[in-house]
């Protein structure tokens, strides 16, 4: 069984939703989930799971400074990430708002961990996207990433 932490940060609760959403996923995939807001995460909790999941709304076609300031901290941990499966989400407050940059900045600080970046062949590519409340398409996006995470990360760990 995968054990994935998922982290998040919103300021209007449509990230929180998000993350809710992946975390159903992760379980639906029989995996153990922590799902914790960025401000009561802790880097050292980061080796003790198969997985990482980050959601972040986005500001400035970037994460947010928080998520930011975690990945910095991370890197006591650089090397021992390596392997780890990881993923991404995030919403924004209109289409074309710097969506895909954002998940592109979280997805280059796990890629720099040496992580194992969960994509997708169809649908939101570098991870579930929401323009203000998750609606049913960025729902099943959500889901969707939490599910094969996990099952990634059950195979590879």
């Amino acid at each position: 069984m995968a054990s994935i932490l998922v982290i998040y940060d919103s300021s209007t609760g449509h990230t929180e939703n998000m993350a809710r959403l992946v975390a159903k996923g992760a379980e639906a995939a029989d995996a153990e989930v922590t799902l914790k807001r960025v401000d009561e995460a802790d880097v050292d909790e980061l080796p003790n799971h198969d997985g990482l999941i980050v959601g972040s709304p986005t500001y400035y076609g970037v994460m947010g400074a928080s998520l930011k300031k975690f990945f910095d901290d991370s890197v006591k941990y650089q090397g021992d990430l390596s392997g780890m499966v990881g993923g991404a989400f995030t919403s924004s407050g209109n289409l074309g708002g710097g969506n895909e940059t954002t998940l592109l900045s979280i997805l280059e600080a796990m890629l720099i961990h040496g992580m194992i970046i969960q994509g997708s062949a169809s649908g939101d590519h570098y991870g579930p996207v929401s323009v203000g409340e998750p609606g049913n398409r960025a729902a099943e996006e959500c889901r969707d990433l939490g599910r094969r995470v996990a099952e990634l990360a059950d195979k590879v760990c």
